[in-house]
């Protein structure tokens, strides 16, 4: 029996577990690829974006508020033909007609199903989307972005098609 063959492995293996750190390295990177995470779901933009002008639209939202109020009306969330509703009033309880609305229907964490939703119809206050086909059941995140004049509002709401209720973030 020699004792040298047994000294012949440890170079394979040294060879073996660089070659297996480096895949390792290689599968992390091309997962984190698959994933990614520019998009914010509060501002309906990237979070670079968001983050570089923080104070105009923090200072936006509250200028908003101080004139006029926004609420989501719809009854419940639904998979096919489904409704959206939101109610715009200012402080004096008028309806507001003349407001832009943009909305983002999305999963949570996920964008392959994004929908924006654009020209709703208004009658006294109450800006309706109508017939929405969402691909699936679950959770959706409802992202509103409401522009009246100079001053702007992202109002957001996580539903979901099973349940009637809807919860602001």
């Amino acid at each position: 029996m020699s004792k040298k063959n047994s000294g012949k492995i440890w170079p394979y293996a040294i060879t073996a577990s660089i070659i297996l750190v480096f895949g390792f390295c290689v599968a992390t990177v091309v997962i984190t690829m698959k994933s990614p995470v520019e998009k914010s779901d509060t501002y309906m933009m990237n979070y670079h974006e968001a983050d570089a002008n923080a104070n105009e639209l923090i200072e936006s939202q509250i200028a908003f508020d101080k004139e006029y109020t926004i609420k989501y009306i719809t009854d419940e969330l639904n998979s096919q033909n489904g409704i959206l509703k939101y109610k715009i009033l200012d402080k004096d309880n008028n309806p507001v007609n003349e407001a832009d609305m943009v909305v983002v229907l999305t999963r949570p964490n996920n964008h392959k199903y994004d929908q924006e939703l654009k020209n709703p119809k208004v009658q006294d206050g109450i800006y309706t989307f109508e017939s929405i086909e969402l691909p699936k059941e679950g959770r959706w995140d409802i992202m509103a972005k409401v522009n009246i004049g100079d001053k702007s509002r992202f109002y957001n709401v996580k539903a979901d098609t099973r349940y009637s209720e809807a919860f602001e973030y």
